[in-house]
């Protein structure tokens, strides 16, 4: 070989192992500050989320959550990580049950009308006052909690993938 296809050669392996070091720790910091969220979590398990949506549809997370988990989302108009989260969530929601939460975003007609704009099709009940948030230990939007069997399961807060959503739906 060549002294520059060694070169080159090493330069791969360095860069490939900076990478999975770099991804190792990335996983280990997001693990760790879901963690820290996860603590404003009730220890209650007052999740028992009976609610009317946007739509008039009667929503009852446990018993969704019997067959398979469920994603609970809480977010909000106004949050500008959510427009990222949000399209993520959505698509799920074609393969899990998903109810969404919005957080002080106006009236169920103005949510009806955010919904049919963006396309979206998940179940949405408005908690126009944050009772329900407060009621979950929610702080932060976007907030996902996967629940099964009628308990979390994971939580999660800030940007995360539709992988990373996966990933807490299949180990839940």
């Amino acid at each position: 070989m060549t002294e520059h296809k060694v070169t080159t050669s090493v330069r791969w392996k360095k860069w490939l192992r900076e990478g999975v070091v770099f991804l190792v720790l990335l996983t280990v910091v997001s693990v760790g500050v879901d963690l820290w969220r996860s603590q404003s979590v009730p220890d209650n398990n007052p999740f028992t989320l009976k609610a009317v949506d946007i739509n008039g549809q009667e929503v009852d997370v446990a018993a969704l959550s019997q067959e398979q988990p469920v994603i609970v989302y809480f977010w909000a108009t106004w949050c500008g990580v959510c427009r990222f989260v949000t399209p993520s969530v959505d698509w799920l929601s074609q393969y899990y049950p998903t109810v969404g939460i919005s957080l002080t975003s106006g009236t169920d007609e103005k949510l009806q009308q955010y919904f049919q704009h963006n396309g979206l099709d998940f179940s949405n009940v408005n908690d126009p006052r944050h009772v329900l948030g407060r009621e979950w230990g929610v702080s932060f939007t976007p907030t996902i909690f996967i629940v099964r069997h009628g308990k979390v399961e994971s939580v999660t807060s800030g940007f995360t993938t539709p992988v990373g959503i996966l990933a807490r739906l299949w180990l839940s």
